[in-house]
C-alpha cells in the first residue's frame, strides 16, 4: 500500500469535516495547488482510502422517526450468506454486520413508528429462514456521528 503522507492527512481533515468544499478552498488551507489537491484526492479514492461520496440524508424529515438496531440470532453462522440477501430486500435495513458475541448479526433500521417497526420485525425480519430470534433496541437520540480521527497510523 502506498503511504499517507502529512498533507494527505491535511487533506482528509478538511474534507471529512466538509465533502462540498471547494478544491480551491482546500488548497488554500493546505497552501498547495487545486490540482494537487485533485490528484491527491483522486489518488486516495483509488487507494480505497476515500470511499464513496454523497449526501447525508435526514431520516426523520422522511418520516422515519424510530431509529432501531437490532440483534439478530441465526440458526448457524454460515446462513449469514442467505440472509444477508433477504435483508437487502428490506429498503429500511440501512446497515447489517456479521459480527461475535450474543447475535451471528446485528442490524440498523429507520421505522416511520413503532407500528411500522413491529410490522417489520413481526412480517418480514422474523419470517427470513433461518433467523431464530433478534432483541431491539431503539435509539432514542444520536449524540455523536463521525469520521474515524485521521492519525498518524499512515505516516511515512
Amino acid at each position: 500500500m502506498e503511504k499517507i503522507d502529512k498533507l494527505d492527512r491535511q487533506i482528509l481533515n478538511i474534507i471529512s469535516k466538509n465533502a462540498r468544499i471547494p478544491f480551491k478552498d482546500v488548497a488554500e488551507e493546505c497552501g498547495v495547488s487545486r490540482a494537487a489537491i485533485h490528484q491527491r484526492v483522486q489518488r486516495m479514492i483509488e487507494m480505497n482510502v476515500i470511499v464513496g461520496s454523497g449526501y447525508h440524508i435526514n431520516p426523520k424529515i422522511l418520516g422515519y422517526n424510530t431509529c432501531t438496531y437490532i440483534g439478530v440470532k441465526l440458526e448457524r453462522g454460515s446462513m449469514y450468506k442467505e440472509v444477508v440477501p433477504e435483508f437487502e430486500k428490506i429498503p429500511e435495513i440501512v446497515e447489517c454486520h456479521f459480527t461475535t458475541g450474543p447475535y451471528t448479526m446485528l442490524i440498523k433500521l429507520y421505522a416511520r413508528d413503532n407500528e411500522h417497526l413491529m410490522e417489520l420485525l413481526n412480517t418480514q425480519i422474523q419470517e427470513i429462514p433461518g433467523v431464530t430470534a433478534t432483541e431491539t433496541l431503539i435509539s432514542l437520540r444520536q449524540s455523536v456521528k463521525r469520521e474515524i480521527p485521521i492519525c498518524d497510523i499512515f505516516s511515512e
